[in-house]
């Protein structure tokens, strides 16, 4: 990959709507312009036999199945309501 130009980082900056001086465009140049290096060492690794992963550890699912079953019904979810009408919970008015 070609080395990034001060101009370029002048151009992401004002895409970004950053104020950046010249001295700061120069060492992000540099910054930047090592961080794709480094990157670019990653093309060299051998992953043909690697499986493509969303994740470093194999993780499962701990949650239980969802599976129907028979909860309390609505005498024994109202039984304890301050206030309820016509087997509904009656809660104070938020709307003027």
């Amino acid at each position: 990959m070609s080395e990034i130009t001060k101009e370029q980082v002048m151009h992401v900056a004002h895409l970004a709507r950053l104020a950046i001086t010249d001295e700061e465009a120069e060492k992000m140049t540099k910054e930047l312009d090592a961080i794709i290096g480094y990157a670019e060492l990653l093309n060299e690794l051998d992953t043909d036999n690697v499986e493509p992963t969303t994740h470093v550890l194999d993780l499962k699912n701990v949650m239980r199945e969802d599976e129907p079953r028979k909860w309390i019904d609505r005498e024994d979810a109202l039984k304890n309501a301050p206030d309820q009408k016509n087997g509904q919970f009656r809660v104070p008015s938020i709307l003027d």
